[in-house]
């Protein structure tokens, strides 16, 4: 017990130490790339929920992002804008108008719903099976939200998302999925989850119902990555569905990989790390092509060094930088032998 509250005070302190930086520095680049990361942990914590304790690598998890953020702004496009925004919109939508915070809440819960619905057959796979099947949910999310135009506008851009998610509402949710993914990691059922993930036939032996407890985590990342993807549309106000694909699943899985997906001190040290990196790659990216470094623009460098990056920690050290162990636990293993050498 004392070492997980250790680690969410430490978790916890890092989260609200960026926070606290970029409100002191008050740039306002400093403060979007404060936000980003705060969602960016939001939904990392939320595959880590899933992925870290079944062990069983999820694509979809995008998807629901894109579900979360698609159902916010129908929820919240004010009803005067609708008309030009979503002009195909079923009628009994078109005069519904939450409060944005009211609505991130509810579009978490129908992300929720639709995994809950969709996933449950799928929970009985394991292993490549599992896996392949995620990345065809990934697919089918995808194209529903590209050609189901009467509620997302189909591939164009949709816009008129009211501007909510401020640098403060993203950190706040950021330590609720903190905190639930540390007391779900602890909970019988993660527990349970993370014996079937080290050995399926022993867990199943001792009366482990191990398609439900799947079934558990994955509504619950669902949950969060759907509040993830509500809080970034109410961020960037205008997306469209290329923004919930194959570029976007990836940065998410890097953060997770780099880091270390048995842990939740991997998924934030994780997501820290691949935020300064993928900032400053881009930085530099602009100052090539400002410069003329080459006779054409510099484009990819920022996904190039990140999947070298991930391909460098899954051969040199394949659980990530935290492959077993928290940091509350090191923290305190640490001090136990100080105290016994003093």
């Amino acid at each position: 017990m004392k070492r997980n509250l250790l680690t969410l005070v430490v978790l916890g302190g890092l989260i609200l130490l960026a926070v606290l930086a970029s409100q002191i520095v008050g740039i306002r680049l400093y403060d979007r790339v404060a936000t980003n990361l705060c969602i960016s942990l939001t939904l990392v914590l939320g595959l880590q929920v899933f992925m870290g304790n079944s062990g069983i690598l999820s694509f979809a998890h995008m998807g629901f992002m894109g579900v979360g953020a698609y159902a916010t702004a129908v929820l919240t496009i004010p009803a005067q804008m609708k008309g030009m925004a979503l002009p195909d919109l079923y009628p009994f939508l078109q005069g519904v108008q939450l409060s944005p915070h009211l609505a991130i809440a509810v579009s978490g819960l129908v992300a929720a719903l639709v995994a809950a619905i969709v996933s449950y057959p799928l929970m009985r796979l394991s292993d490549a099976a599992a896996v392949i099947t995620s990345f065809a949910l990934l697919v089918v999310l995808y194209t529903a939200m590209t050609h189901w135009s009467a509620l997302t506008n189909g591939p164009r851009t949709l816009f008129g998302v009211p501007k909510a998610t401020d640098v403060k509402l993203a950190a706040v949710v950021a330590l609720l999925a903190l905190v639930t993914a540390v007391a779900f990691k602890e909970s019988r059922t993660g527990k349970l989850l993370r014996a079937s993930r080290d050995d399926e036939r022993a867990a199943a032996a001792i009366g482990a119902r191990i398609p439900q407890l799947r079934w558990r985590a994955f509504v619950l990342a669902a949950l969060f990555t759907g509040i993830g993807g509500a809080l970034w549309g109410h961020f960037i106000t205008s997306f469209s569905p290329r923004a919930f694909y194959l570029k976007e699943t990836f940065l998410i899985l890097s953060m997770l990989v780099i880091g270390g997906p048995n842990t939740v001190t991997g998924a934030v040290i994780g997501t820290f790390i691949v935020t300064a990196a993928f900032e400053s790659l881009r930085g530099i990216e602009g100052l090539m092509n400002e410069a003329k470094v080459t006779s054409e623009p510099v484009i990819g460098l920022t996904e190039i060094v990140l999947a070298l990056a991930m391909m460098a920690i899954l051969v040199l050290r394949p659980g990530g930088l935290f492959p077993t162990r928290e940091i509350g636990a090191l923290l305190s293993r640490r001090t136990g032998r100080q105290e016994k050498s003093g």
